[in-house]
């Protein structure tokens, strides 16, 4: 189950990286943020309260740096999404489980005592690899500072993700973790209204039709179920198999810009497309196969042996 909520939670980040791209012409990157806060906490608040859950949490500062990071990793892939290439973009934020498995190669083997699982590790690269022949990613020399953002984008993005599983193992509810996540949304997108604001101070862009409305909507409502069910994968699965289904995004990506924006693949891309559902495959066949009823294995999970 954990594996098919990463492949769920995939799939609908692609879709709100189209209504991104569609959004960006109507509204600004803070006015993307903070209306998909006001969606996420809108729609969590009445969750919790129909399902009789708590708001209050014995964990405000793991919450508090997962929002931090979390915001400041999405308000810049949302910019770099707008002045980029979506492939470039998409290539560049998605190398978010690269830095994943490199930090638990590091933790695993200083406190594993080198106990770490290569064959994971190499099922992550060789995603990298079908994302790079899938979206084939290029940029202009006046498009350096936009890559270099995305880029910190996936670093910042993997921090967020480690931090998730680290919530979801201590016990922490899924819609509890979004929520505060989309809290922090909600007010880093009025903050960087005026923070980024020109001479003539913050502008709002006012919601002038049905099809922004949507777009708006769709940001929040995609973004909200993806997270969830993100949070809840990286809590019940194993950190890097999840982290190596991020990469089916690409995939669903790709369908999306066929769809959508009419795009074209090549036979690179099509072998990009085969290379990242093979190390899907293969990674959780690995993960099922090494451990007793899909059950991860602590002393090879630095993540669940700190909780």
């Amino acid at each position: 189950m954990q594996s098919l909520w990463m492949l769920f939670a995939s799939f609908m980040f692609a879709a709100m990286g189209v209504c991104v791209k569609l959004a960006s012409e109507q509204f600004s990157t803070s006015e993307i943020v903070m209306y998909r806060g006001v969606v996420g906490v809108t729609v969590l608040f009445t969750i919790i309260k129909l399902q009789g859950g708590k708001f209050t949490t014995t964990m405000p500062g793991a919450h508090l740096w997962r929002g931090l990071v979390g915001v400041v990793s999405l308000w810049l892939w949302f910019y770099a999404i707008a002045k980029l290439p979506l492939a470039t973009a998409m290539t560049l934020n998605y190398m978010a489980p690269i830095w994943i498995a490199v930090w638990l190669f590091a933790l695993g083997w200083w406190h594993a005592k080198n106990q770490v699982k290569w064959p994971l590790l190499a099922a992550v690269g060789m995603s990298f690899v079908g994302v790079t022949l899938l979206l084939q990613p290029a940029f202009h020399s006046n498009q350096l500072t936009p890559a270099l953002i995305a880029l910190s984008s996936s670093v910042l993005s993997a921090m967020a993700y480690m931090q998730v599983r680290k919530l979801g193992l201590a016990g922490e509810p899924e819609n509890r973790v979004v929520f505060y996540f989309s809290i922090m949304n909600l007010l880093a997108g009025i903050a960087g209204n005026f923070v980024f604001a020109g001479d003539q101070g913050a502008v709002w862009h006012p919601i002038t039709s049905v099809h922004g409305g949507l777009l708006l909507l769709g940001i929040g409502i995609c973004a909200t179920s993806a997270q969830i069910a993100m949070t809840r994968a990286y809590r019940l699965g194993q950190t890097l198999v999840v982290a190596n289904l991020q990469y089916t995004g690409i995939v669903f990506s790709s369908v999306w810009g066929v769809f959508v924006f009419g795009d074209v693949f090549s036979w690179l891309s099509w072998a990009g497309i085969a290379v990242i559902l093979a190390s899907g495959i293969a990674t959780t066949f690995y993960n099922t196969r090494n451990t007793e009823r899909g059950k991860a294995i602590a002393i090879t999970d630095p993540i669940a042996s700190e909780v």
